[in-house]
């Protein structure tokens, strides 16, 4: 699981829903809870969790997708298997993983140093610790 250091922008909520906006550098992710920490307010500093199965790649995207999370990152490294290809990006200072299929890293032609989107559900976020 990977973590990211993000600061808490607003947080909506209405009948058991939460939507929780966080800064991640110069970049906003969303995410979707049924809970939230008591201690999670607007300007607090948290750790947020991501799976690296969770995390999907696009490149030279264009056009509109309903992803809540579309990071600018650069891959800093490729660990290739016989199936799955891990894939390590920067985004802000942050170490974010993902992991997709060795047909789809091949098929978008990734390397090192590539920039990247990062695709994340807002579903798929959690916080993982409440800093301050």
């Amino acid at each position: 699981m990977s973590t990211l250091a993000a600061t808490v922008e607003s947080i909506q909520s209405n009948d058991g829903l939460n939507i929780v906006t966080f800064a991640l550098g110069e970049q906003a992710l969303s995410m979707v809870s049924l809970e939230l920490d008591e201690a999670l307010s607007v300007g607090s500093k948290c750790l947020l969790g991501v799976n690296a199965s969770s995390v999907a790649i696009g490149k030279n995207l264009s056009g509109m997708l309903s992803y809540s999370n579309q990071l600018s990152a650069r891959i800093t490294a490729i660990e290739s298997g016989e199936l799955l290809a891990r894939i390590v990006l920067d985004i802000s200072g942050n170490r974010l993983e993902s992991l997709i299929t060795l047909a789809s890293c091949k098929r978008l032609g990734l390397k090192r140093g590539d920039e990247v989107t990062a695709l994340i559900k807002g579903t798929e976020l959690s916080v993982s610790r409440v800093l301050a």
